[in-house]
């Protein structure tokens, strides 16, 4: 088997809940902290966006809070202790936070060309349906994630817990695709 040119991916979304053991005032939030966002009856969770990590999270009523737009874990653990301390500098102090990863999205490229018709036939846990969507949906077990491959070999890999992997994955399918015959390297 010749190996060309490594995949390469970007982490583009990490998303995570986290969960306090208490509720939480918004109202008192939307009232103290500038530039919160707050409409009950749009919306019931109060949404606090921060520049450093560019995040956003939604804190809920019930002590829980989901931190999205994050570009690595290290990122999600920053974000949420700045926003513990900034509530923390009006008087609103939540406690130890319990965080858990819940998705972390990718964006990468296998660097070749696949062919996606052959690529669904021989590999296990596929959906191609071109009349649908244009890419090929691979369900890996080890570790368990999705990834959307397009015959450009661009892919989307989500559904990973770690960052590691989001590498294991697209480097298993690159290897996996390359033993196949079905991605051809320029």
């Amino acid at each position: 088997m010749v190996m060309g040119k490594r995949p390469k991916y970007k982490i583009e979304n990490v998303v995570a809940s986290v969960t306090f053991d208490r509720s939480i005032d918004l109202n008192l939030i939307a009232e103290k902290v500038p530039y919160t966002e707050y409409d009950p009856d749009q919306f019931p969770g109060l949404v606090l966006r921060i520049s450093k990590p560019k995040t956003a999270l939604l804190i809920f009523s019930t002590g829980k809070m989901v931190c999205t737009g994050a570009k690595s874990e290290v990122e999600v653990y920053k974000a949420i202790d700045k926003v513990v301390k900034l509530l923390g500098k009006y008087g609103i102090n939540l406690g130890e936070p319990k965080i858990t990863i819940q998705n972390i999205v990718a964006s990468g490229t296998l660097n070749g060309i696949v062919d996606l018709e052959r690529a669904a036939l021989l590999l296990e846990n596929t959906m191609y349906e071109p009349e649908q969507f244009p890419g090929l949906i691979y369900r890996m077990d080890d570790p368990r994630v999705v990834i959307l491959v397009f015959s450009s070999g661009k892919c989307v890999c989500t559904g990973a817990k770690k960052e590691k992997d989001v590498e294991a994955a697209i480097n298993k399918l690159y290897v996996k695709l390359l033993e196949l015959g079905v991605l051809h390297q320029a």
